[in-house]
């Protein structure tokens, strides 16, 4: 038999899909609900391409306080590098949406597009993983976080022992997570 080819579908995720097929047992309203949260993830993930375009870019957004136009304006303003990669390790990596260091002043700002309350904590983790890869002891600097979120801005002033037992505990799991790899080889 020769196969349909679908040379458009290659790499793609159906929604309906064999590999999370338990969208089978679903009624009408949870497969309206699942696919709607599943659009709602998809502009979240263009929402924020789109951020780092401008703040790449530099393009400033109207002065209208919506939760795009303070985030992108602000990591313009304050200079920020959209999307930079963090790395203490292979297993303890990951991208802040704006991140900048000068004058012993770490800036860590996320954009939620969701409107489920956000906590902290994962800007603090990029915290403890900026001073990982580079060095840096928190409290020798200043610590500047910030979540905009449903047309807010929070502002957190980083706890330097917070970030110290964040620090401990990536290097800690890292260890651990290591010594299960080589466990794994034998």
């Amino acid at each position: 038999m020769i196969f349909n080819e679908h040379l458009n579908l290659i790499g793609r995720h159906a929604f309906l899909s064999a590999s999370s097929y338990h969208w089978i047992n679903y009624d009408d309203e949870k497969i309206d609900r699942t696919y709607v949260s599943a659009l709602a993830a998809r502009r979240g993930t263009d929402i924020h391409a789109f951020a780092h375009e401008a703040i790449r870019l530099g393009i400033k957004m109207g002065k209208v306080k919506t939760t795009l136009n303070q985030y992108v304006n602000d990591a313009i303003g304050y200079k920020m590098a959209p999307e930079q990669v963090l790395r203490f390790s292979d297993n303890c990596f990951g991208t802040p949406d704006a991140i900048s260091f000068r004058k012993n002043l770490l800036r860590i700002h996320d954009l939620k597009t969701g409107v489920t309350q956000t906590k902290e904590t994962q800007l603090e983790i990029y915290a403890a993983m900026f001073c990982l890869e580079y060095g840096v002891k928190p409290h020798t600097i200043k610590i500047e976080l910030r979540i905009y979120q449903n047309d807010e801005v929070r502002v957190y002033d980083g706890d330097p022992d917070v970030i110290v037992h964040f620090m401990d505990r990536i290097i800690s799991a890292d260890k651990r997570v290591n010594e299960i790899k080589k466990e794994a080889l034998l």
